[in-house]
């Protein structure tokens, strides 16, 4: 009798989400070839080197020397594998509209090299008919093959928590919806390989939902802790307080906290993929509207807050020094993806502001296609002799490697939207909340 060979698979986009999943696959025995047009992060993993901070190079190399995972340029390698999963990104246009090019451009490398029997998994967040409609139409006219007869289609939403070190891959329950039963089957097959819990739906468009609706509930929690914030502040009751006792009650409330405004590549962009699919039905979203409204002004907010800071003490923010501490979008993680942080940076430097950063886990800031003017600005160093040369720092994103001691005895002025102070001793004056 023939051995059982290993299922071979292949990942498209090395990115936060496909390169943990590649290694819990290899883990789990499945042989996996990771798929990027980036030439730096196909050889950063063949090489054993990871980029990404929480992901350990012994990891990618465990996986490397069994023989479990490689990583390609070559998109004709696909026609070696018996399933294909598309992570790569599906960020907002300059109009605030969906932007599925990435996927469409994927399905589109892919399908001239599809099979008989072969599956394809879609796990970019976007809005519902996605899977079905779009990506299907380009898989089909590539390949020539018919989705759910020749072919199994599927969309299983990414859940990615980076910074918590609880969040593990194999113990996040998959959602799975395939375009047939039969679909949906050979999905949950595959992901049963590497996945503890499988939690099938009726159809792709519902698994599709299931994930902006879980970033929307989120948006809308953070949008109404962000504007209780500043009504508690007008009636001078502190909203972080008022939060830490609500979270005491065991049923019917859980906590979200305020912020400089939202960041990261789901909670800022993924209820606009709903929004904007609605209109196509003659819907309108008006609440998650709302709560995007509210969301996008917290940094205008958080600048008026720190020109109310620098006028106490008699400054102007026009020159003042300002020291930005935190670029990633949340803490303890190297992702500055539609971090507030840009937002604030700009708009205290189109006042006159001579702005900085600081932040341990992003030294260098890396190109990118919102914020081109920033490429190669390096974080300044953490010493006395550095930042107290600064009028005024603003927390926008508390690490837990910072050392806010040493900051309040350097800092002469501190507006913290995090809470990162709280408890600690401070000067007169010294902190405001925002």
């Amino acid at each position: 009798m023939a051995p059982v060979l290993p299922m071979k698979i292949a990942i498209v986009g090395l990115g936060y989400v496909g390169l943990p999943l590649c290694l819990q696959f290899a883990r789990s025995g499945v042989v996996v070839l990771g798929l990027d047009i980036d030439e730096k992060k196909v050889a950063a993993c063949s090489e054993g080197r990871s980029y990404i901070r929480h992901i350990e190079e012994d990891s990618i190399r465990e996986q490397l020397l069994a023989g479990r995972f490689s990583a390609s340029t070559d998109f004709s390698r696909v026609a070696g594998v018996d399933a294909v999963i598309i992570c790569v990104p599906t960020p907002l246009n300059k109009n605030r509209e969906p932007d599925i090019s990435f996927i469409l451009e994927t399905g589109r490398t892919i399908a001239p090299h599809l099979k008989q029997g072969m599956l394809v998994v879609l796990e970019s967040t976007t809005y519902p008919g996605t899977t079905d409609e779009d990506l299907r139409a380009v898989l089909e006219a590539g390949s020539g093959l018919n989705a759910g007869t020749d072919f199994h289609l599927a969309f299983s939403p990414e859940r990615e928590d980076p910074g918590n070190p609880d969040s593990k891959v194999a113990t996040i329950p998959k959602v799975v919806g395939g375009l047939t039963p039969v679909c949906l089957e050979k999905a949950s097959v595959l992901y049963s390989l590497a996945i503890k819990t499988i939690v099938p739906v009726s159809s792709c468009r519902a698994a599709e939902s299931t994930k902006l609706l879980e970033n929307i509930f989120r948006s809308v929690n953070i949008a109404l802790v962000n504007e209780l914030k500043v009504v508690y502040a007008a009636m001078g009751i502190d909203i972080w307080e008022v939060i830490d006792a609500a979270k005491t009650k065991p049923f019917g409330y859980m906590p979200f906290y305020p912020g400089p405004g939202l960041g990261g590549h789901c909670i800022p962009i993924d209820p606009f993929y709903l929004t904007w699919k609605a209109r196509e039905y003659g819907q309108n979203t008006r609440f998650i509207e709302l709560a995007g409204e509210i969301n996008t002004r917290m940094p205008e907010h958080i600048v008026h807050r720190v020109a109310e800071t620098l006028n106490g003490v008699r400054k102007p923010l026009n020159g003042s020094r300002i020291l930005i501490l935190g670029l990633a979008y949340k803490a303890n993680v190297d992702d500055d993806r539609e971090s507030p942080s840009y937002h604030l940076l700009e708009m205290l430097g189109q006042r006159g502001a001579e702005v900085a950063y600081y932040d341990p886990y992003v030294p260098v800031i890396r190109p990118t296609r919102e914020h081109p003017q920033w490429a190669g600005v390096r974080s300044v160093e953490w010493n006395r002799e550095t930042i107290s040369r600064f009028d005024l720092v603003l927390i926008s994103t508390a690490h837990a490697n910072v050392n806010y001691h040493e900051l309040a005895e350097w800092a002469p002025l501190i507006v913290d939207t995090r809470n990162a102070m709280h408890g600690l001793p401070t000067k007169p004056g010294q902190l405001h909340k925002a």
